[in-house]
């Protein structure tokens, strides 16, 4: 067994190259490019809230510097991602299909539930139009009639996703972020693996793309809200320190464990000096422990926490520069004036390099006012007046210059 320490450093290294956030040009298709991201990253996380653009294309923008908002349609039309559930709803490579199905199973057999209680008779009404009618949304199921209040728009959401999560129906589009639901087996691609994975090859599914993605990590990291799947990966990491398959680390005195291919990356020069304006579920940062760990990183999505009760604000980005976390951005595009306001922007108080942070910052957020659709910016508040008022002067300056 290989034993091995990193620095902080190497660690943070590490982990950034694995997870792409600074992306090498590429040649090739655009579309190309997005979905070799997802691959890598193994799953997008999405979700609704949309201050700014929604998370996905957020967290795909900062890996594919060509991403266009119309390539996930793209990719679910062309069958090469699927939506289901990782650690939440996500956007998954169709090459792991067949690693959806033991939670399937067990949701479809009782013994894993999601949100709701099934309804059989519900459920088969819902499979029985689909499977006549075709794909449908959730409001396809809505009627005025008092006589069909069973089929209310509520009761027939739960039946659909409860059909979606244990198997039934997949997701074959979706239309202003609405889902559209088919039959699965109308839905998969021809050839794609279904065979059901033992624990084994889940486990090491699980650990695999973990590492790759990750670099390091650590076994409570690779199951993260994946349920019933902790002592399982735990006891396979195991397993592979033995057989040498992985390698164990350490980092600040804490244990993580690592593909031994992966310290080749260490090899690679990484792009520090770009700026990067995070999702708060972007891939890198949605385990705020590790990269409190990593990073000396304290971050908190205060979308959760009472308005009373909030440092930041609302929908606060993380921003990654020079290899660190410099800043949280609290961020409102309003689409329609195309006017990106910074609400509140909080600098780390380690931060010595301000001059060159405001130029880092002021470059970053063209591309990041085009990318939410906007022209204009305000910047409402900030914890340093010197970097306000510089980064409003910059941002014009840039603008003329571009």
């Amino acid at each position: 067994m290989i034993k091995e320490s990193l620095s902080v450093q190497e660690a943070r290294k590490l982990v950034l190259l694995s997870q792409d956030v600074y992306p090498a040009k590429v040649k090739g298709l655009a579309i190309d490019a997005t979905r070799s991201a997802i691959e890598q990253l193994g799953y997008i996380q999405i979700d609704t809230i949309s201050a700014i653009q929604r998370a996905h294309h957020h967290t795909l923008w900062n890996r594919n510097p060509r991403y266009l908002l119309s390539h996930i349609d793209q990719l679910i039309s062309d069958k090469s991602v699927f939506e289901y559930w990782s650690h939440a709803a996500a956007y998954l490579p169709m090459r792991d299909y067949r690693y959806s199905l033991l939670r399937k199973k067990a949701i479809a057999e009782g013994r894993d539930k999601h949100w709701y209680e099934p309804d059989p008779k519900l459920m088969k009404m819902v499979l029985t139009r689909i499977s006549d009618e075709g794909p449908l949304m959730a409001k396809d199921f809505e009627y005025k009639s008092k006589k069909v209040a069973d089929w209310g728009s509520k009761p027939a959401k739960r039946a659909l996703e409860q059909l979606f999560m244990q198997g039934d129906l997949m997701i074959s589009k979706r239309v202003n972020f609405h889902k559209v639901y088919d039959l699965t087996e109308r839905v998969l691609p021809v050839g794609v693996d279904t065979s059901l994975p033992d624990d084994e090859e889940y486990a090491r599914f699980l650990i695999m793309r973990f590492l790759r993605s990750n670099g390091i990590g650590q076994a409570g990291e690779m199951a993260y809200l994946l349920k019933n799947t902790k002592t399982l990966v735990s006891d396979y990491v195991r397993e592979m320190l033995a057989n040498e398959e992985l390698i164990s680390l350490k980092v600040n005195s804490q244990s993580y464990y690592a593909l031994s291919s992966s310290l080749d990356l260490l090899n690679k020069p990484l792009n520090k000096s770009k700026l990067k304006i995070l999702s708060p579920f972007d891939n890198l940062v949605i385990q705020r422990r590790r990269m409190q760990q990593l990073f000396d990183f304290n971050y908190v999505l205060e979308c959760y926490v009472p308005e009373a009760k909030r440092k930041i604000g609302y929908f606060s980005l993380p921003v990654l520069w020079q290899g660190e976390f410099v800043a949280q951005m609290d961020c409102k595009a309003d689409r329609k004036a195309e006017v990106l306001s910074i609400n509140n922007l909080v600098l780390e108080s380690n931060l010595n390099e301000i001059d060159a942070l405001t130029q880092a910052l002021a470059k970053e957020l063209l591309p990041f006012l085009s990318f939410n659709n906007c022209k204009h910016l305000k910047v409402k508040k900030c914890s340093s007046i010197q970097v306000k008022k510089e980064l409003l002067n910059k941002v014009k300056l840039l603008d003329c210059l571009f």
